[in-house]
This record gives structure tokens, sequence and C-alpha cells, in this order.
């Protein structure tokens, strides 16, 4: 490397983790300690931002050596700075290992927390090309919404918060649909397993009415399949009234 490289080199490394890296030589100290602070602070800001329950719920020092151990240990391949949510995501999934202190459900907290901005900024759009609004959902064949996730925990993420640390996951999974509606407002709806189910069909298979994707779950739970088609077809107009689904194909 050429020797502006190597001075390049040597201060973003210590910047990036000053308790094991030597300063670069040459360079003040007090000019040093502002651009250690300055970026820090833009990380450890950002990420407060983004993860904001996270970062509550957390004793402040707790908090910043998981920000630091971020902040040296990872490469980050986004250069966006909005991508640094998931970048943090993929530390905690990838690097972060089990480390005393955290709590069991820290993956999954910070996991709920990025799917919320993730909705945000997500160039999805709802049109009416999309769906016919007023289709019959029985009759017709649902579409979901390409703004409407579905997700599957351990935990109760969406209960967490200072007054409720589960130490132990719940005895059922918890599952929970994120959406941004058409005012692009991002909301979430706890569902249980039977819609979950009925979501996963609609959005895997071929286009099929709804009727057959709840028959093919009333099978599936050996149950009576009439009575499974009259409460599923609430839990699709439910689900329209939310804007999770669009309406039926067209």
């Amino acid at each position: 490397m050429l020797e502006f490289q190597r001075l390049q080199t040597r201060l973003t490394a210590y910047l990036r983790d000053p308790g094991n890296a030597p300063a670069p030589d040459g360079i003040e100290a007090r000019r040093l300690k502002i651009y250690r602070e300055l970026f820090y602070n833009n990380i450890e800001g950002f990420l407060t931002t983004a993860f904001p329950v996270l970062h509550q719920i957390m004793a402040t020092d707790q908090w910043h050596a998981l920000v630091r151990d971020f902040y040296a240990r990872h490469q980050s391949s986004d250069p966006l700075f909005h991508g640094l949510a998931q970048e943090f995501l993929r530390y905690l999934e990838e690097e972060r290992g089990a480390v005393p202190g955290d709590p069991p459900f820290l993956q999954e907290l910070a996991h709920y927390e990025w799917v919320e901005l993730a909705l945000s900024i997500a160039e999805d759009e709802i049109t009416p090309a999309l769906a016919d609004i007023d289709g019959d959902l029985l009759d017709g064949a649902p579409v979901i919404s390409p703004l409407a996730w579905t997700l599957a925990y351990e935990y109760p993420v969406h209960r967490i918060g200072p007054d409720f640390l589960p130490e132990v996951p719940g005895e059922t999974p918890t599952y929970l649909v994120v959406y941004r509606n058409r005012q692009d407002e991002v909301k979430f709806t706890e569902i249980n397993a039977v819609t979950a189910r009925l979501i996963e069909l609609i959005e895997s298979a071929p286009p099929v009415k709804g009727r057959e994707h709840l028959a093919q779950i009333a099978a599936e739970l050996g149950a009576d399949a009439p009575g499974i088609i009259t409460a599923g077809h609430d839990m699709l107009l439910g689900l329209r009234a939310r804007e999770v689904i669009l309406g039926t194909r067209r």
C-alpha cells in the first residue's frame, strides 16, 4: 500500500476498536477523540432509533458494549445508512454468539424491530392492478399484499418491554403479520396457527379459490369442512379489512 493508504488503514482500525488497535502516529490525540466519538455516536444513534425497544430494555453499559462489539467486529457490506439495521441483525445472527447477560430473545426482538423499518422503506406499492378489492374471497383466488409479512417467533416479541422480559419461550409459537397499508402506516396483528397456515397456502400455492385453501386446512386438521370454511370466510374478510389481503386475483 501507499503511505496514505497505510495511514487510512491504521486510522480506521483505531476508530473501530481503539482498545485493541494503536492510534496512527502524527495525529493529535484531541483530533482522534473527536473522530472516534463522532463515528461511534452516529452508529449508536442510528441503532437506538432502529431498535428502540432493545435499547430501552438493556442497561446503558450493556447496550454500549453490544454496539461497540458490532462496530469493532462486523464488516458491513451495505453502503447505505439504512442498511445498517440489517447489518446489525446479521451480526446478531451470525457473529454475536452466546454472551452472558444477553436477553434470550435478543435475536427475535431485533428481527421484529428490523421488520418495521424494512417495511417502512420497502419499494413495493399497493396498486389497483394487483387485485379486485371487491372480489369474492371464497370463490376467487385471494391475493396477499406484497407489503404483508407473516412471522413466527418463540417469544411474544410484540409484548416485550421494560415491564415484560420473558426468560423462556412461550408454550406455543407467536404468529404475527406485520404489514404496511395504503396510508403507508406499518402495523401488526397477532394471528393463530390456522391463519398463518392459510396465508402460507395463499402465498405458496398456484392461484386457487379461497374455499379450496380452507378445505385443505380442514383436511389437515381432520375437521368439518363446512365449519372451517364458514369460520375461514370471516378470517379472510378480517385480513382484507386490514389490507393484508388485497382482494382476489383479477
